[in-house]
């Protein structure tokens, strides 16, 4: 259906179409500083692909990069680097530098994939307790986090794990050091496309055109 890759030769039915106005680069253009930073496994996701399918870093955009673990399957090491992405995070939200910061924390994709439940049951409880490390040390810094997924792959409520996404919907937890946010509301039913405009409202930035759609903020 459309060019995924070249050499095959294969007739597309729909053209790529070229993104703008991404997320990170409108906090660029507004002179903000932001740090993306994964393992191996999912670097790309929060800077090539984040971006729009392009690799060179925004004005005041600075990328960390940690290795994955060399294992045949991630159920090997259901940890994978996270303890390591967390560590680092922690030292770099405490400059109180950035004004975003995007963070993907893969153990329960990657190790998800394998269907061992044991070695899943142990990639979320990693991530549980670094999510809340990161949530800790941000609130401490005046730092908001919104905790989110793209989709599912851990859990199905079934017996059997399953090794490829699922389709239930996924939680979205907004934490904050802001009296205003404390109790805010958040609106259901919406999707991953409404991220980027709530991201832009805490920023206090306005949303581009481009952007179809809404803050998932109750005002």
């Amino acid at each position: 259906m459309t060019q995924y890759y070249a050499g095959m030769n294969a007739s597309v039915a729909f053209a790529d179409q070229p993104l703008s106005m991404m997320l990170g680069k409108v906090v660029a253009d507004a002179g903000l500083q932001q740090l993306r930073i994964s393992e191996t496994e999912k670097y790309a996701h929060v800077t090539f692909f984040f971006n729009g399918q392009v690799e060179t870093p925004h004005q005041g955009e600075e990328r960390v990069l940690v290795e994955s673990p060399k294992v045949a399957t991630y159920d090997l090491a259901p940890e994978m680097s996270v303890h390591k992405i967390t560590d680092r995070l922690l030292m770099e939200i405490a400059k109180e530098k950035y004004h975003l910061i995007v963070v993907n924390l893969v153990n329960c994709d990657m190790v998800g994939h394998t269907g061992v439940s044991d070695a899943v049951k142990k990639a979320v409880e990693c991530v549980d307790a670094c999510t809340g490390r990161i949530v800790d040390v941000g609130l401490h810094h005046k730092y908001t986090s919104l905790v989110f997924a793209d989709h599912g792959n851990a859990e199905d409520q079934r017996e059997e794990f399953r090794t490829s996404h699922t389709f239930n919907p996924v939680t979205f937890i907004l934490a904050s050091p802001a009296d205003s946010l404390r109790h805010v509301q958040l609106k259901k039913g919406h999707g991953l496309q409404d991220i980027a405009p709530t991201v832009l409202e805490l920023l206090g930035l306005p949303k581009p055109a481009e952007m179809t759609g809404d803050t998932l903020i109750v005002r």
